[in-house]
């Protein structure tokens, strides 16, 4: 049975596909997997923005994880929760390639699926270091 917040939200495709994206992202590194090819085992169409964004954060990987590292103070990559890591791979993705989503939306979604998905702290650090990438990358904003 969900609970009240989730029996009120809204669907959304684009929060759909983020969600998606998360879990195959968490999934494939837990399997020691190929994203892409988990995806396509699941027959996602080329035009699925899941699948834009997944191939998007797959090839800026080392970018991305390059910010994550820089922003995310006293904490290691590799010693952060993997559903924090692939949430944070998504949204600096898209803060990095996606300027038509606005700041505060991919803030907003990465901190709810972190609340949803991860630890009792997700939301705050995954908040924090978005911010910090958010003034880096969108400083026009």
């Amino acid at each position: 049975m969900p609970n009240d917040s989730e029996s009120i939200r809204p669907h959304d495709e684009r929060t759909d596909a983020r969600e998606q994206v998360v879990i195959l992202l968490y999934e494939a590194e837990q399997r020691s997997a190929s994203a892409i090819e988990l995806m396509a085992e699941r027959g996602v169409a080329s035009e699925d923005l899941s699948r834009v964004l997944l191939e998007g954060v797959e090839g800026s990987r080392e970018a991305i994880d390059a910010s994550i590292e820089t922003n995310a103070r006293g904490w290691a990559l590799d010693r952060m929760p993997a559903l924090d890591r692939a949430i944070l791979r998504l949204a600096i993705y898209e803060l990095m390639s996606r300027p038509e989503v606005p700041i505060a939306v991919v803030i907003d979604e990465a901190v709810e699926l972190a609340k949803r998905f991860s630890t009792d702290d997700s939301g705050r650090f995954v908040n924090g270091v978005l911010a910090a990438v958010a003034k880096q990358t969108r400083s026009a904003e």
